[in-house]
């Protein structure tokens, strides 16, 4: 550690940490350990910040929510092993709401993102610079979210999705997509990212029969369920994104 930083004697701080100059750590506070904090970084009450976590000069973690109906209740702020977060990010605490926000394991949050209160972000999910999420946002594993996009509240982000730099988001995006174009719609899958993740051309190419059902077939969504139903092997990936679009409360983008 280094000197000129102010730490709470209420923080526990895990071993082998290296916390820079002009940083602030404030009352219940827990950090584990290999953790690197960089200059003039602010971590906030209730932040519990997991092993080997990067967090750059002038972040700020566990900041007050942009709600006007939160009040100071006590909220918690999580970050995953292995995160790293660049500098002037914010990730602010969770409200009565869900009482938490929460980071995933190996997330990449990069320059000055906003990640809002009550967000629930899986893990190894890439949010890249300027991207400004509102409260309640729901990203799944290993999503990547273009530069300068805006997530609008309460919408949800399936697993292995790519979204478009410069994107408005303001319906959920299903699993293994890419979500692009202005308005933002599903232009295909992510058949890159799914690659590059391991998934079989069969793989894949099971997954497009669906989305074909969905955005090719005519259908509207719920007749486009009963066909996918109908028609394609209940795999785990087909279920994954059945469960998406059931469980969807603002709609999913459209074609």
């Amino acid at each position: 550690m280094m000197n000129n930083v102010s730490i709470s004697p209420k923080a526990i701080i895990g071993n082998n940490c290296n916390i820079r100059e002009f940083s602030v750590i404030e009352d219940d506070v827990i950090i584990g350990d290999n953790v690197e904090i960089g200059p003039s970084a602010f971590i906030g009450k209730g932040s519990r910040i997991g092993d080997g976590v990067r967090i750059q000069h002038c972040a700020s973690i566990g900041v007050w929510p942009n709600s006007v109906s939160y009040k100071g209740e006590y909220t918690t702020t999580e970050i995953g092993e292995g995160t790293f977060i660049k500098n002037h990010a914010a990730v602010c605490r969770g409200t009565t709401y869900a009482y938490k926000t929460v980071i995933g394991k190996n997330c990449y949050i990069m320059d000055s993102a906003h990640v809002g209160h009550d967000n629930i972000i899986g893990n190894e999910v890439t949010i890249t610079a300027y991207v400004a999420l509102g409260g309640h946002v729901q990203i799944d594993d290993y999503a990547n979210i273009g530069g300068v996009s805006g997530v609008h509240q309460f919408s949800k982000i399936g697993k292995y999705v790519m979204v478009e730099m410069l994107s408005k988001i303001q319906k959920d995006v299903p699993p293994f997509v890419l979500a692009a174009r202005v308005p933002t719609r599903y232009v295909g899958l992510n058949t890159r990212g799914l690659t590059r993740r391991g998934f079989t051309s069969d793989r894949i190419e099971h997954i497009k029969d669906a989305y074909r059902i969905l955005y090719d077939a005519g259908l509207n969504v719920s007749d486009a369920i009963q066909r996918i139903q109908e028609d394609l092997e209940m795999t785990d990936d087909i279920k994954e994104i059945l469960n998406f679009i059931k469980n969807s409360s603002r709609g999913i983008i459209r074609k």
